[in-house]
């Protein structure tokens, strides 16, 4: 299955492959349509009706603090505020 990552912060692509949570080397998109992520394996943060395109989704939880917010992170905070990643199924309910 196609891994994607989906993220506008380089440092977090980067935490994703030295932890090893990717497979290979998967691409790293900032932004995504529902095309582009039919089937697919996303980490990221996605939207759910994109979310609900993906096969899965990945996220890793970040414990940031109130001054963390709102701008670009080090891999050395993101080594010290990420949890461990958490895989969702998102399906459409008629």
């Amino acid at each position: 299955m196609k891994t994607i990552i989906v993220t506008r912060h380089p440092a977090l692509a980067e935490y994703l492959r030295r932890h090893g949570y990717t497979e290979g080397a998967p691409e790293v998109r900032e932004h995504v349509t529902a095309e582009e992520v039919r089937g697919c394996h996303v980490i990221g943060v996605l939207p759910l009706h994109l979310a609900a395109e993906a096969a899965s989704v990945t996220e890793v939880p970040l414990a940031l603090t109130p001054d963390m917010r709102g701008r670009e992170l080090t891999l050395e905070e993101l080594e010290r505020v990420a949890g461990r990643p958490r895989r969702y199924v998102v399906r459409v309910v008629p």
